[in-house]
């Protein structure tokens, strides 16, 4: 058995010239194409394009006007929030005033009905604070 022998250089261009030969003769052997084949497979092709294209712009204009719907979700919901964040702080404002009102009147008052005491209410007063001033101690 004889060992395989690495082609030379005229070998290997000899058989690329057979190769090149034998597509070209492939070639030729083809039947001529038709031109109204072409005409028609040119108009399939135009149309398949057409298509494609449409449903692409199609789907374009859907995910547009899906983001655009989701970004106007999203800003009524800030929006949403934005108001509720007003509001509990219009609350908040309300309830601090009126706190502030209530004590500013609970503080009149008192003034009012001290002025009203007599000297054994102001020693009774005394004396209780004297008392709870104890108890807080003793504990």
């Amino acid at each position: 058995m004889s060992a395989f022998q690495i082609p030379g250089f005229q070998e290997r261009q000899q058989a690329a010239a057979r190769a090149r030969s034998a597509a070209l003769a492939k070639y030729k052997a083809r039947l001529p194409v038709d031109e109204s084949v072409l005409a028609e497979r040119t108009a399939r092709r135009v149309a398949r394009e057409k298509a494609e294209a449409e449903k692409k712009a199609a789907a374009r204009r859907a995910r547009e006007a899906a983001a655009r719907a989701k970004e106007e979700a999203v800003e009524a919901k800030r929006e949403q929030v934005r108001q509720a964040a007003v509001a509990a702080e219009a609350v908040v404002k309300a309830e601090r005033d009126a706190e502030v009102q209530a004590r500013a009147d609970a503080k009149a008052k008192k003034r009012e009905e001290r002025l009203l005491w007599t000297e054994e209410d102001r020693k009774a007063a005394r004396d209780a604070r004297y008392a709870a001033r104890k108890a807080r101690r003793a504990r």
